[in-house]
């Protein structure tokens, strides 16, 4: 059952709106034939009063507005009321000159707004042209002119402001391209309200010449045309032409006024109104002073006591009307009374707020504040921005916005970077220093203040910019302040993006997945896999370092696999085998793979170690064997620094191995066998092994070629 009753107004706007198009032709058409075709006195007495109510609605409407693009349409309104007004002149004196009668309203202005006196007429007309053409509309293009310039000025920062959010994640997309779109439109608007403004400058100067054209055309008309006599004729056609001006003048003058408030509109949340009287309320001596200054002057003698006093006396009672509001606002201040408490937060609301934790927090020491702060001139939540592309681009995944803050318990250089709630990573850096760092191919010494890298561990010396190109020249790689910790928090964010995948990111990697790919999402989820199990097998993934971005091959490969077997290792496992070529891609040097391999004894050894137990296999090997084979895989990883960090083996062992090798050599990649593309040639470095229980003294890695003795 529908109700009946009267439609909303935006109905009204909806079905107005269906042909704006064609409403707008029809009033340019319009303009354009009050030009050209006579019109009745009647006719235009409704044109007229139309004129002044629509100035009126603009200025009415201008007082509202909270933001000046909220009335973007006015540099076009403003030109089509010009027009509109210009084309009712030519009308009148149309009519003014060939029947000496323009309609009622012009004669009421001229003869009951003036008191039939043309003089006074011609002087108020006058005013009102100067207060609009060199107050209002002078002030208003002025202030257009600066507000274009300052707004086209500002862009550049704007524009930057949005990318730093949008690459801190603290927008989406969809928020960055709208906010792009409105600084395009207020740039656009300023611009032509800077131009809209002369339309109104012209108007007025416009007005004044017409009347002196009626004027003296109408007196010329009167005498040679209608054979009045000279005093007759300029008394009733300078009537005529004054109320006529008067009947246009008014109307510009709200338009210009309106102008004005648009153009000095500041942004808010309120109207004009409520802005000026909150911002004057906020003052509460002014009014008590002014009011006792204004009932003083009624002691001077021959002013008029009677006005001084009254306006004084509701001055000082506004003022103490004004001082009791603020001081309850300041009282209520000062805090919440016991009863109010229970009333504004509720302790179970408080301790629910104090349970939430962020993903990814990256806390500084006072003294890099100014790193953060973009008014400083610091980048650094942009360079996080380009963090977060960059993890997408190599992971596949999605991390966190990062919650950057400052933290007292830091010492002023220092900044910790923690994962849900928990510290992770704690470095130090200097800023307005370089950190020169000493990659193995410095050659000389270098003054400074030594240190470590944070992110790699590496030698390094933080120096000042004058010794920058001096480091340069001895080898040393020197970085900023700035990157040496978005460094450093890419690193921590690799090493922890298995943390910091949740079950949410997965669905929605699933959910973007399935608009390209449905088969395989649909054949995996939730009928074989839940979407728990897909996430711990993309954290076994992730947590070695594997890029899950090609999710579809992933999910393929342990969908063959989910039907024999639902153990997430074993998953993640045949999950490495389709994306061998991923992994083995980063430690090529063209097609060549320079790796460790695993002496077989000591493969038979782990194979035979491993026990199934019912949370899955477990390497159990004995605590004095685990030692040694971690302390070798230590050994390994040091030996070659940043060469020949592969240790390969069977798919057998693999992970247990790179499960010992985690805790000591976390950058050290296992890889196994069965993972290696076709194409790739395998050059030995060395082999692993391990002594015999008896002899354990003896070295354990052999160079290539070397046998292995027991």
């Amino acid at each position: 059952m529908t109700a009946s009753g009267p439609k909303p107004a935006s109905g009204l706007l909806e079905r107005i709106g269906r042909n704006t198009d064609l409403a707008a032709a029809v009033v340019v058409a319009v303009i354009v034939v009050m030009m050209v075709v006579p019109l009745p006195p009647a006719l235009l007495d409704f044109l007229i009063t139309l004129n002044i109510s629509a100035g009126l609605a603009i200025l009415v409407a201008t007082l509202y507005l909270r933001r000046p693009l909220e009335f973007a349409a006015f540099p076009a309104l403003l030109l089509l009321t010009t027009l509109f007004r210009l084309a009712i002149n030519v009308s009148v004196t149309r009519q003014i000159l060939l029947h000496a009668d323009a309609g009622h309203v012009v004669r009421s202005f001229g003869e009951f707004v003036v008191g039939g006196n043309v003089v006074v007429g011609l002087v108020v007309f006058l005013i009102l042209v100067v207060i609009q053409f060199v107050v209002v509309t002078n002030g208003a293009g002025r202030v257009a002119e600066v507000a274009a310039r300052f707004t086209l000025d500002a862009m550049p920062g704007k524009q930057m402001a949005i990318d730093a959010d949008l690459n801190a994640g603290l927008i989406t997309d969809e928020e960055a391209k709208a906010r792009r779109a409105e600084i395009a439109r207020e740039a656009d608007f300023y611009g032509a309200m800077d131009g809209a403004s002369k339309f109104v400058k012209g108007d007025a100067i416009a007005a004044v010449l017409i009347v002196l054209i009626n004027l003296i055309g109408g007196m010329i008309v009167g005498v040679v045309q209608h054979g009045l006599p000279f005093s007759e004729a300029a008394h009733r056609f300078s009537l005529l032409t004054v109320g006529d001006g008067l009947a246009a003048q008014i109307p510009a003058l709200l338009i210009s006024v309106a102008t004005g408030v648009i153009v000095t509109r500041a942004a808010s949340d309120r109207d004009l109104g409520r802005d000026v009287l909150s911002q004057l309320g906020r003052q509460r001596r002014a009014p008590l002073v002014a009011g006792g200054l204004v009932a003083a002057m009624a002691l001077v003698p021959g002013l008029p006591k009677l006005p001084f006093l009254v306006i004084g006396g509701l001055l000082i009672a506004a003022g103490r009307a004004l001082a009791r509001d603020g001081d309850e606002a300041e009282s209520s201040a000062t805090g919440p009374t016991p009863e109010q408490l229970p009333e504004q937060q509720s302790p179970q609301d408080a301790a629910l707020a104090a349970l939430e934790l962020d993903p990814l927090e990256l806390a500084v020491g006072f003294a890099l504040v100014p790193l953060v702060d973009a008014r400083a001139g610091g980048t650094l939540l942009a360079r996080i921005g380009v963090i977060r592309r960059q993890i997408a681009s190599e992971l596949g995944i999605v991390i966190p916005p990062v919650r950057v803050r400052d933290d007292a318990t830091l010492e002023s250089h220092e900044y910790a970077v923690r994962v849900r709630g928990q510290e992770v990573a704690r470095g130090r850096v200097v800023p307005g220093h370089y950190l020169a760092i000493d990659t193995g191919e410095a050659a000389g010494e270098l003054g400074g203040m030594e240190t470590r890298e944070p992110a790699f561990g590496l030698p390094a010396r933080w120096i000042d910019d004058s010794a920058r190109a001096r480091a340069e020249a001895l080898g040393y790689t020197v970085v900023d302040a700035e990157s040496v910790l978005a460094t450093h928090l890419t690193e921590v964010v690799r090493q922890h993006a298995a943390d910091l995948l949740t079950r949410q990111d997965v669905r929605l990697l699933l959910d973007q997945l399935k608009e390209r790919n449905a088969a395989v999402v649909e054949e995996l989820v939730p009928d074989v896999l839940s979407v728990g199990e897909v996430q711990r097998v993309l954290q076994a993934l992730l947590r070695e370092g594997v890029s899950i971005r090609d999710l579809g091959t992933i999910l393929e490969a342990i969908g063959d696999r989910a039907r024999v077997t639902r153990d997430v290792a074993q998953l993640a496992e045949h999950a490495r085998q389709a994306l061998g070529r991923t992994i083995v891609a980063p430690h090529l040097d063209g097609d060549v793979l320079r790796a460790w391999t695993v002496d077989p004894a000591l493969e038979q050894e782990l194979a035979e170690a491993i026990v199934q137990t019912a949370d899955g296999e477990l390497l159990a090997l004995a605590p004095e064997r685990a030692r040694t084979l971690a302390e070798r895989l230590r050994a390994v990883a040091s030996e070659r620094e940043g060469e020949g960090q592969v240790v390969l083996c069977s798919s057998r062992v693999r992970r247990h191995l790179r499960r010992v090798a985690e805790a000591v050599a976390p950058r050290l990649a296992v890889i196994a066998f069965s993972e290696l593309p076709s194409n790739v040639k395998v050059e030995n470095v060395g082999v692993i092994g391990l002594p015999e229980a008896a002899d354990e003294h003896n070295s354990g890695v052999e160079p290539t070629g070397a046998a292995h003795a027991r």
